[in-house]
């Protein structure tokens, strides 16, 4: 079995469970599959469903994971054979990818969603592969939410992927590390998919509105709508497209027989969303970002949410903004408030693995956690400090007692010879050197008075005083 695959053991025979029996005719009934229902694409159909490429050329995006000789291109072109688990957030292409990897030479297209399917489901799907194979024809699977399948279900998948009974295409807003079974991962390529930019979603927008699957020409839209368009659309293109329908809906109803324009208030009065004076790629975008950074330092912890609350309105990509506060904690609070980075850490999570829009309650609490908190930039000086001093060559050699002596002939060379473990000693702390020669006695952290660094501005002089021998 290829390496692509990660066999555990390439000569292990396929799951019983799957195995036709030797007397089975390949024209006998079908199995019951409870597949995903296909997305309507007739012309009541939704823009999104509608618009959804259906060439290699209408993909936007992604270019990362689709340039020459890229594995997910060999895969839409009918060259590769991996299967894969397509990893990125909600609106950058997931199925769409997995129906063109069917289409690109003819494979059978299935699909299932982990809301509703069980492991009988992905037996049938299997069972059915297997006796197209018999004929000729392969089978692409599509799971979509793979995230939400058991253990149970995706081990179901692990026969039928590593012997190709199907090529699996396995769909997740989660970080498959944590939500996909290993033995699964290790017989697929994982790829990440990233947001769409500003320019993909636009060029999206545009098709739509002149394409005569989208809205034919039916309305016009000016910049300044179109701009807010792809700001609310937060890398999503499937957010963008509803949005544009429902704005060109009602740009149509009060046209009547005149000419449909989509302007700013129209799409405000059709998305219920207020329009900020906001960019995500100009000045503004830095503008607000600046003054939130600045909020949370200065401990105004109403300016900090009002700039939170712009960045959520308008559309800022939610993880942008949970980067900031993970940096904030420790630039700005550092040790005054340790639990500040566990709040922003846990944030992230919740972006991360909920999504948005409830995701904004923890951006706000940990907002709020790091703009009240007391202020430190110790660690930051302390850090800039060392950086500085090793720039500059200051970086002597390891003490011979602190190098590693796990291997052999360590000790003849002296190494981690005469190393006193603080441990023994009832305080925990001892005396013996530990920064090279050069810089034994000089101070890199100089705590404040701020909170939970009040205790170590006393503690740490104790600390280096007993290590140093001072005492």
């Amino acid at each position: 079995m290829s390496d692509v695959f990660g066999a555990d053991d390439p000569s292990a025979e396929p799951d019983a469970l799957f195995e036709t029996p030797p007397d089975a005719e390949p024209d006998e009934p079908e199995p019951e599959v409870r597949r995903a229902p296909a997305a309507p694409t007739g012309p009541g159909a939704p823009l999104a469903a509608r618009m959804r490429p259906a060439s290699l050329d209408e993909v936007v995006g992604q270019q990362h994971l689709l340039e020459p000789g890229a594995p997910l291109r060999r895969l839409v072109e009918g060259s590769g054979a991996a299967s894969v688990v397509l990893y990125g957030p909600p609106g950058t292409g997931k199925t769409t990818l997995a129906s063109l990897i069917s289409g690109a030479t003819g494979r059978r297209f299935e699909a299932l969603s982990a809301l509703s399917a069980g492991v009988k489901d992905v037996r049938a799907v299997i069972d059915l592969a297997r006796r197209r194979l018999t004929h000729g024809e392969q089978t692409v699977l599509f799971i979509d939410e793979v995230h939400r399948f058991s253990k149970t279900q995706q081990d179901a998948l692990l026969a039928a992927v590593e012997n190709r009974i199907v090529l699996l295409v396995a769909a997740t807003t989660e970080n498959p590390s944590f939500s996909v079974v290993a033995p699964l991962l290790s017989r697929s390529l994982v790829l990440q998919l990233q947001p769409l930019g500003s320019d993909d979603i636009r060029k999206l927008l545009e098709r739509a509105r002149a394409d005569e699957r989208g809205l034919g020409g039916a309305v016009e839209i000016s910049d300044e709508a179109l701009d807010h368009l792809v700001r609310l659309a937060g890398g999503d293109a499937r957010r963008a497209l509803t949005a544009l329908e429902a704005s060109a809906e009602t740009a149509m109803d009060r046209a009547g027989d005149g000419d449909a324009v989509i302007d700013l208030a129209t799409v405000e009065s059709s998305i219920d969303k207020a329009a900020v004076r906001y960019d995500r790629d100009g000045d503004q975008h830095y503008d607000v970002a600046s003054a939130f950074i600045k909020s949370l330092r200065g401990s105004d912890v109403d300016a900090a949410l009002h700039y939170l609350a712009r960045m959520i309105v308008a559309g800022e990509d939610p993880r942008f903004i949970a980067r900031r506060l993970m940096i904030q904690a420790s630039e700005e609070v550092g040790m005054a408030d340790p639990t500040a980075l566990q709040t922003a850490v846990a944030a992230a999570q919740v972006v991360q693995q909920v999504g948005m829009p409830e995701a904004q309650l923890a951006l706000a609490q940990a907002t709020i956690h790091i703009a009240t908190a007391p202020k430190s930039g110790a660690v930051t000086a302390a850090l800039g400090a060392a950086i500085a001093d090793v720039k500059a060559g200051k970086a002597g050699m390891v003490p011979p007692h602190l190098r590693d002596g796990h291997y052999q002939g360590a000790q003849k060379l002296g190494n981690a010879v005469g190393y006193r473990y603080p441990h023994d000693h009832p305080d925990g702390v001892l005396a013996q050197q530990y920064a090279p020669d050069e810089l034994v006695g000089v101070d890199y952290f100089t705590p404040t008075n701020h909170g939970a660094e009040r205790e170590l501005a006393s503690r740490v002089p104790k600390l280096r005083r007993i290590v140093r021998g001072e005492r």
